[in-house]
């Protein structure tokens, strides 16, 4: 398989330089898998880890350790995690390798499991554990077979992420501003693995964005398990449109973009807040599971189809040039032909720019897996595929209709193997989820994190084509 093994740090939060063979205590390599939320845990340790002296390495072959910082969200990702966890087993049992560390959510859900199935794993740390990663690796490295797991409780507050060693390109990083979650949705697992929701204090959340910022971040992508929630555990009220606003006034930002919209707590303060800011870009992702209210509400979801109808409408009609990402779920159980019915005839009516579609994963330890009426997985795809035809005639018919008009490109990387060509994104794409915009240099050279002013040409699908206006910046 082909696994996201980390090559180099980016944005460091210490910016750090990487460590020459004969100053590093030891060398390793870094699987990251999972959400973004994962990606700042993995950020974290890897601060933490060259603050120690040890050595990022792109390769596994011939390191110390591996660190596999794992997913287990649903059953793909579990096998996912489990798959790069085995292939890295396989190169430390051929000597290629001295050890494995395990992290992140696979570990925090199935310990006992997973050490019991694998007890060649040299370490293991929960979620919680991430700042012990050093203890971890040192006690590794220096042959103490003793106290190789750490697993903490969830804390009270939000750990702090200001050790970092970025691993996303340099101008866009996330910004986790709270952890865990207090909804208790059926068919979700992430309350076990992540606990109880827990925000960070405002002025530590903006003191991380500052620090991005000056290290060259022009992007900005607010995540957490509920993005709206955020504050009420802390103040005894949300609080994001008092963040939003600080946030939106830090010098060096381009894009603010916001992530994990909850239906809930979003009140008209909030949407004038993010239409009248200056770097909050006008998209939001806000995951809405279903629209029939027989689903919600075994889904557990708390909201109903009538007021998501008119929250949609409020923030198209106060938010100019809205783009709408949002994620839907076929297959759960008593889903009938009428349920999908209505979750069709919703998408058409609200024409979402941003769409994924997913079958039911019945989680073990959660209530929606002794619900009765489970639906066959075929009939899952089935539905799945059916709204997802819907979503392309959608995303391709909105693309094209942009085709003639201009946008600010950030641009990304270079497209291999076409010279003078690069991939970049729009304010209403958001980095390894959404479309991308191929752009061709003209009078100026391009080059990664810079910001061009251009013309849409044609669109490819989920894709874009674009010509510069104006000298990139």
């Amino acid at each position: 398989m082909q696994l996201p093994i980390i090559s180099a740090p980016n944005n460091a939060e210490p910016q750090a330089a990487p460590l020459a063979d004969g100053d590093a205590r030891g060398s390793y390599a870094v699987i990251s898998l999972g959400c973004p939320k994962n990606t700042v845990d993995t950020e974290q340790m890897l601060g933490q880890l060259h603050e120690f002296g040890y050595r990022l390495v792109d390769n596994p072959d011939g390191a110390d350790f591996v660190v596999v910082n794992t997913c287990g969200f649903i059953d793909s990702a579990r096998q996912e995690s489990m798959g790069a966890i085995d292939e890295m087993l396989d190169l430390k049992q051929q000597g290629k390798l001295r050890g494995v560390i395990v992290t992140g959510c696979l570990a925090e859900r199935q310990r006992d499991q997973l050490m019991a199935a694998r007890p060649e794993i040299d370490g293991m740390l929960g979620v919680f554990g991430r700042d012990d990663i050093v203890d971890v690796a040192n006690r590794f490295v220096d042959g103490i077979a003793e106290q190789r797991t750490v697993f903490r409780p969830a804390p009270i507050q939000a750990l702090p992420d200001n050790r970092r060693l970025g691993i996303t390109p340099q101008h866009f990083a996330y910004l986790k501003i709270s952890e865990g979650c207090d909804r208790l949705c059926t068919f979700c697992a992430i309350p076990k693995m992540r606990g109880k929701h827990a925000s960070k204090p405002i002025e530590q959340v903006v003191a991380e964005a500052r620090r991005m910022a000056e290290s060259g971040v022009r992007e900005l992508n607010v995540v957490a398990q509920d993005t709206t929630y955020y504050g009420l555990d802390l103040y005894g009220q949300t609080r994001l449109n008092e963040l939003l606003q600080q946030l939106d006034a830090i010098d060096g930002l381009d894009w603010i973009r916001l992530m994990y919209f909850y239906p809930m707590y979003i009140d008209d303060q909030l949407l004038d807040t993010i239409a009248s800011a200056k770097r909050i870009v006008p998209y939001i992702d806000m995951p809405l599971q279903h629209a029939s209210d027989s689903m919600l509400r075994r889904m557990s979801r708390r909201v109903n189809r009538a007021d998501t109808e008119v929250l949609l409408k409020k923030m198209r009609s106060r938010i100019d040039n809205l783009v709408m990402r949002t994620t839907f779920i076929t297959g759960f159980p008593g889903e009938t032909e009428q349920d999908v019915d209505q979750l069709y005839e919703f998408i058409e009516t609200h024409q979402f720019e941003r769409l994924g579609i997913f079958t039911y994963s019945l989680e073990p330890d959660t209530p929606a897996a002794k619900l009765p009426n489970p639906v066959p997985a075929d009939v899952a795809e089935a539905r799945r595929a059916r709204l997802m035809q819907l979503q392309q005639e959608m995303a391709f018919d909105w693309n094209q209709q942009r085709v003639g008009t201009q946008a600010d490109v950030l641009i990304d990387r270079p497209l291999p193997d076409q010279p003078g060509v690069w991939i970049g994104r729009t304010a209403a794409d958001a980095p390894d989820i959404d479309g991308l915009v191929f752009v061709s240099e003209q009078d100026s050279p391009l080059d990664q994190g810079l910001m061009v002013r251009s013309e849409i040409v044609a669109s490819q699908g989920y894709d874009l084509v674009a010509v510069p206006t104006e000298a990139p910046r």
